[in-house]
């Protein structure tokens, strides 16, 4: 019962009044994530037809590449033609549409070889109606009055509830997650409405894992106490203040006070996920040409210098502007386009100044003053004496901008043109609209 995951996640939050810091993979602190649509990444749909795009994705710079959910897709109550890919029919099997177990072993070799890690997708929360549980293990379900099997939610009419009273459904439901760990050898997982199960499942479900690995973990959640268990969560916050500023909704205030505010709730180790597209969005809400308009790549490189891990989601880095279908075959155009180059460039710079990293090995935010504090977005990221200033016009209107803190006294280098130059503490900044500067302290 949801009471039940209530009352769990309420003695979750009791137990860990100081958060204790997960196992965070080594690895993990300096990468950006990409989002694989798998099915509309090629015109084949498949591992094979993803893995050709193996050497441009490694010369874009990703870390982590988080595939959306590989397992067989339910039949019965499918929604359109091919169905969506978190109706999970079987967690141990892989969609024939892809390819093969074995497919996906040699494909997650050859990412690692290319020095990028795999997470996938895990759906704990609900499977598909024709799940072979629902035969073995209806107890694992959580029913109506009359017995009968329930959505979790009503819209999502292609799945069926899970009980997490169940302790026996604990243990089939990580052994599950462990098998990809051993079998595949991926890297952690993304996990699919995560505040939806209970805190608890999550704790045990991470500590079995790390015995076999230390394993990255993404909460498609957004509150503090996910980091008990996992170590990024979303930042929907931000993503629908950025929507909000393109559609004159709300200003540079609002996002000074998110991040004051996620600085004050969230522990310091905690990733945060910034993104301006994912499989979601984009199907459902709009492409960030629709939600963003001009102001999409000034938001782009904002995810890249605000903590903590940008995301990238398929087809953004070929300037993507159309809703992919969610239930049905509608594959990415993939073309030249100015934002590969933009995301390669700050790919290197996240990756190479570990100002960027995230968590307890990035920099301090730290708001910076300036003559327009409605329109003009400026601060640095600071640790010991390095420095990196970023001035971001988030606005449709051209401006002047002027600063003038002590902490910008010192020689500077353009992270764009690379040009040199020295500061006293004031200067001016000529910034057109939906634009941004990022400035290197030498």
């Amino acid at each position: 019962m949801k009471t039940f995951r209530n009352v769990l996640l309420l003695s979750a939050l009791l137990c860990i009044s100081v958060f204790s810091q997960t196992n965070t993979p080594d690895w993990a602190y300096d990468r950006t994530i990409y989002e694989v649509n798998l099915r509309q990444f090629s015109e084949q749909g498949n591992f094979e037809g993803f893995r050709k795009h193996l050497p441009r994705l490694k010369e874009l710079g990703v870390g982590i590449l988080w595939f959306m959910p590989i397992h067989p897709i339910g039949e019965l109550n499918r929604k359109g033609t091919l169905g969506s890919y978190y109706s999970v029919k079987d967690y141990l099997s892989v969609n024939p549409e892809f390819g093969s177990l074995d497919d996906f072993k040699n494909l997650v070799k050859e990412i690692h070889s290319l020095g990028m890690y795999v997470i996938i997708d895990w759906v704990a929360n609900h499977t598909a109606w024709d799940h072979s549980w629902t035969k073995s293990h209806p107890e694992f379900y959580n029913k109506d009055k009359d017995g009968n099997f329930i959505p979790p939610v009503d819209d999502w009419s292609d799945v069926i509830d899970l009980n997490y009273e169940n302790k026996e459904l604990w243990s089939e439901m990580i052994a599950a997650m462990k098998f990809w760990v051993t079998e595949c050898d991926i890297d952690g997982y993304r996990c699919d409405v995560a505040g939806m199960v209970p805190t608890t499942f999550w704790l045990e479900a991470r500590k079995e894992l790390d015995k076999l690995k230390p394993v990255f973990m993404l909460a498609e959640w957004d509150t503090p106490e996910m980091h008990s268990a996992f170590d990024m969560t979303y930042d929907w916050n931000m993503h629908k203040i950025m929507n909000d500023i393109a559609r004159g909704k709300k200003n540079v205030s609002d996002i000074i006070q998110h991040i004051e505010n996620d600085k004050s709730n969230y522990p310091d180790f905690a990733f945060r996920m910034q993104f301006t597209d994912n499989h979601d969005e984009n199907s459902w809400n709009g492409t960030v040409f629709e939600r963003l308009g001009d102001a999409a790549g000034c938001f782009a490189a904002l995810t890249f210098l605000i903590p903590d891990m940008p995301l990238i989601y398929s087809g953004q880095e070929a300037g993507m502007n159309k809703r992919l279908s969610f239930f049905e075959k509608d594959p990415i155009d993939w073309k030249d386009h100015k934002f590969s180059e933009l995301y390669k460039t700050l790919i290197e710079l996240k990756k190479s100044n570990e100002l960027l990293h995230c968590g307890i090995k990035g920099s301090n935010l730290e708001f910076i003053p300036n003559n327009n504090q409605e329109n003009i977005l400026s601060f640095v990221r600071v640790k010991d004496e390095k420095i990196i200033l970023a001035v971001f016009n988030l606005s449709g209107t051209p401006f002047e901008v002027s600063l003038n803190d002590k902490r910008l006294s010192g020689t500077f280098q353009d992270f764009l043109t690379k040009e040199n130059f020295k500061v006293e503490q004031s200067f001016l900044i000529k910034l057109d609209k939906w634009s941004w500067r990022i400035l290197i302290k030498q």
